[in-house]
């Protein structure tokens, strides 16, 4: 299918929201509990993305049978992924965390491998390759820098593998249950852990500051309501090629907003890990789709 105008622009716009968001991350979790900050915007992203499938008529039901396989995807999907995504945002850089973070396609393709036994082609192995490449060059970046947070790092990998595990679960998970709601009930499903983790885990709890809540509402608003009503309903008319582009500049336009608007001067091994991971999501994403098309 080809891509209109107005499919563009939201793809665009898409794109620009959540790479954005690394930066605005941080700047919510500089001074606040990273597992509080994510609660509130979870919470008010769990009420706009409700009422956002209220008003197009979206029904939020969804059968009692199913409630164990909704646990079972939000487990790495949501829970695994933002707990330890935002803990590892409050230590690295944004640029950093968004590059590491969007490593997950190549995760997927690992667990396929190592768990499901599938077979990958060449230029997978190669992407796989590649990424490792890339997060031993921020690794060895961040053991280097006297401020620099190893931890971070292998917090954000867990995040990305996480996710990458999820990813594959919903492929192979048969659920009749509307994306919408499947995503509103399995954000609910991990309210309750950040709850607890920020309750045993961090201090410091108090009323965020005015900075602080514009992160949190558009974390809320932007991120969790608006960005994913929008790509459920692309995604049914975008060719995979464009998708696929779409989340390989995410971790671009994070690192380059984080020069923006917090002052972050990326190092070599930055620059590096970008060109590193495009070529391997370029190789795990784009090249069987390219063979296809042929």
């Amino acid at each position: 299918m080809q891509l209109d105008r107005r499919g563009l622009l939201l793809l665009v716009f898409l794109t620009l929201a959540w790479g954005l968001n690394w930066p605005i991350m941080k700047i919510g979790v500089a001074h606040f509990p990273a597992m509080g900050f994510r609660l509130l915007c979870m919470a008010g992203g769990l009420v706009a993305l409700g009422l956002a499938l209220k008003l197009r008529g979206d029904s939020l039901n969804i059968p009692r049978a199913t409630w164990p396989t909704v646990v079972k995807l939000a487990i790495p999907n949501m829970v695994i992924w933002h707990l330890f995504a935002i803990c590892a945002v409050k230590m690295l850089s944004s640029g950093r965390a968004a590059i590491l973070g969007y490593t997950m396609p190549i995760w997927a393709v690992v667990w396929g491998l190592l768990i499901f036994r599938d077979r990958i082609a060449l230029s997978a192995w190669i992407g796989i390759g590649c990424a490792l490449t890339g997060t031993v060059l921020l690794l060895s970046g961040e053991i280097a820098a006297l401020t620099g947070s190893p931890a971070g790092t292998l917090l954000m990998l867990v995040a990305a593998a996480g996710w990458g595990f999820g990813t594959q679960l919903m492929k192979r998970t048969p659920l009749d249950v509307p994306i919408g709601a499947l995503t509103f009930w399995m954000l609910a499903v991990t309210l309750p852990f950040l709850a607890i983790g920020s309750l045993l885990f961090e201090a410091g709890w108090r009323m965020p500051t005015a900075i602080e809540w514009g992160a949190i509402v558009y974390n809320a608003v932007v991120v969790f309501a608006y960005c994913h009503l929008v790509w459920f309903s692309l995604a049914r008319s975008l060719p995979p090629v464009v998708s696929s582009l779409s989340i390989m500049f995410i971790p671009v336009v994070g690192v380059f907003s984080g020069m923006w608007l917090l002052g972050e001067t990326p190092h070599w091994q930055d620059y590096a890990a970008i060109v590193l991971m495009f070529a391997a999501l370029s190789s795990v994403m784009l090249a069987p789709l390219l063979r296809r098309g042929r």
